[in-house]
């Protein structure tokens, strides 16, 4: 379907949305952002961009931009909680050859698609909060100041609690996990390197990595308990609680968390992956169709891939209908499967005495005669390539405006 002069209003302007408006604007579309904050920003806040997201940013143009503002990680280790001793180290590079993992400051990443989205001429309007979304031929969006606005295609990438979701599927029902999670960054003053740290302790555990030059320290910790915080990621907590939370861990983590002095906290809820992802001329991405927890570390990365199928399977097909389709039917398995993956993942880390002993040691000897294989279990999902291997021409990389994509078939 021919693009060129189509009309498209992205609702929200996070990682999916902003990478939506890049992928159709390079393909020729006439993009709109809507965004209710007063600024395009993200702060505090550090995520993994893996193989299969890093594959749509080097297909959208952005490989070198990443590269540069982002460490990549050497390895992943696991790591008991008391005195921070390693419990298995898997070394990406060795066992993982070609398949790049970045740590990337969320507001850095924000910043680059925004800058290439507008480079390609997308319009992004600030301080437009959405009031409800009507689906059909002709999508509305009305805002909450009383003004409308539609196009040939509406997307929303409004998040978890989504108008554009509610519009196509009613309202959801998140159920409490029993868990909830605070972030944080603090200065690398201990020098740690490009690794993954995963600190796991009973009912708790504690993930860091380093951001930017590697001068911060991305902190992710996570605690069961039965007192629920709201879903949002923007709530201030006093650091108190983090460290009384994780006060029986040493080593490493407690010299982090030492250094905390702004915190945030939020409750992990699940959601169901949505059945409808389109009607009409609307459709949904990222976290407004398929919600994940972050054990996997793949809500940036689905959002990315969600926004380069979005655009490819409409270039495709021969009407809107029939690329809607397609994109569902491309997305919706494989989001729901890393959503279970997510959803079991968390209690390996969680491990209570007398099981965290024997599960250690299983680790290590996994470490030890099965390296590779640890590494790659789950290259079902880094190993994954929805632009099939797509690189963008040099003059096509982002820095220019206007022109379009074709992609291989």
């Amino acid at each position: 379907m021919e693009l060129n002069d189509q009309n498209i209003t992205i609702i929200g302007a996070g990682i999916g949305g902003l990478a939506a408006a890049l992928a159709f604007a390079q393909r020729g579309a006439k993009v709109t952002v809507l965004e209710q904050a007063e600024a395009i920003s993200e702060v505090g806040a550090g995520l993994q961009i893996s193989p299969n997201g890093l594959a749509v940013l080097r297909a959208l143009g952005l490989a070198d931009d990443i590269a540069w503002s982002s460490p990549r990680a050497r390895a992943v280790v696991l790591r008991s909680h008391q005195k921070g001793r390693e419990v298995l180290r898997l070394d990406l590079d060795q066992y993982s050859p070609g398949q790049n993992f970045h740590f990337v400051h969320r507001a850095d990443l924000i910043d680059i698609l925004a800058s290439a989205a507008r480079r390609r001429g997308v319009r992004v309007r600030l301080l437009q909060k959405v009031d409800r979304v009507l689906p059909g031929d002709k999508p509305m969006v009305y805002l909450a100041n009383g003004a409308q606005c539609g196009g040939d295609l509406v997307v929303g990438a409004d998040g978890v609690h989504s108008h554009a979701h509610q519009a196509l599927n009613g309202a959801s029902k998140p159920w409490f996990t029993g868990q909830v999670a605070w972030r944080a960054l603090v200065p690398n003053t201990a020098g740690l390197p490009a690794e993954a740290q995963v600190f796991m302790g009973p009912g708790k555990h504690l993930v860091t990595y380093p951001l930017r030059d590697g001068n911060l320290v991305n902190i992710v910790a996570v605690q069961e308990r039965r007192a629920w915080a709201e879903e949002s990621w923007h709530i201030e907590d006093d650091p108190d609680n983090l460290r009384q939370a994780f006060a029986e861990f040493g080593g490493a983590a407690a010299e982090l968390l030492a250094e905390v002095d702004q915190v945030a906290l939020w409750g992990l809820f699940r959601h169901p992956v949505a059945e409808r992802w389109h009607q009409g001329r609307l459709a949904i991405l990222g976290d407004a169709a398929h919600p994940t927890l972050p054990f996997m570390a793949q809500g940036a990365n689905l959002a990315l891939e969600d926004a380069w199928v979005l655009a490819e399977s409409l270039r495709r097909a021969s009407t809107t209908a029939e690329g809607l389709a397609l994109y569902q039917t491309r997305r919706r398995d494989r989001a729901a499967r890393i959503v279970q993956a997510a959803n079991g993942n968390a209690w390996k880390y969680h491990l209570r005495q007398p099981l965290a002993w024997p599960a250690h040691q299983i680790l290590r000897l996994g470490g030890r005669y099965a390296p590779e294989r640890m590494v790659r279990q789950f290259d079902w999902i880094y190993g994954h390539d929805v632009t099939g291997g797509y690189v963008p021409p040099e003059e096509d990389s982002g820095q220019n405006s206007g022109g379009s994509l074709v992609s291989p078939a």
